[in-house]
């Protein structure tokens, strides 16, 4: 996963169209810290033109207040540089990998 701080970066990367999850974490969050290699093998296995990058929220506030990002770990996930879909806290990645599928294949296809 690739880090992001500024807003900026993180708008051209979702303007692009292509697909993107935005996995937002913090440094004291355990489940960050467990979900985060799981997301980091199964997304580039199952979904290779998906770009991920994170966001460590207690270093940039204002990134996550701008996507109204309120608990960690939370994935935004934009197909066509418009959210999809977001899930937080507590997920289950077969289940997350399942809702990915459909959609990831259609805007790929």
């Amino acid at each position: 996963m690739i880090q992001l701080s500024t807003k900026n970066e993180l708008d051209k990367f979702i303007s692009t169209g292509e697909p993107v999850l935005i996995y937002f974490s913090g440094e004291n969050c355990s489940v960050c810290k467990v979900l985060k290699p799981k997301i980091d093998e199964i997304i580039p296995q199952k979904f290779p033109k998906m770009k991920t990058y994170e966001v460590k929220v207690d270093l940039y506030k204002e990134i996550a207040s701008k996507f109204s990002v309120f608990s960690i770990p939370t994935i935004l996930v934009f197909f066509d540089s418009k959210e999809f879909f977001r899930k937080g806290r507590n997920l289950s990645i077969t289940h997350f990998c399942d809702e990915l599928k459909r959609p990831y294949n259609l805007f790929m296809d």
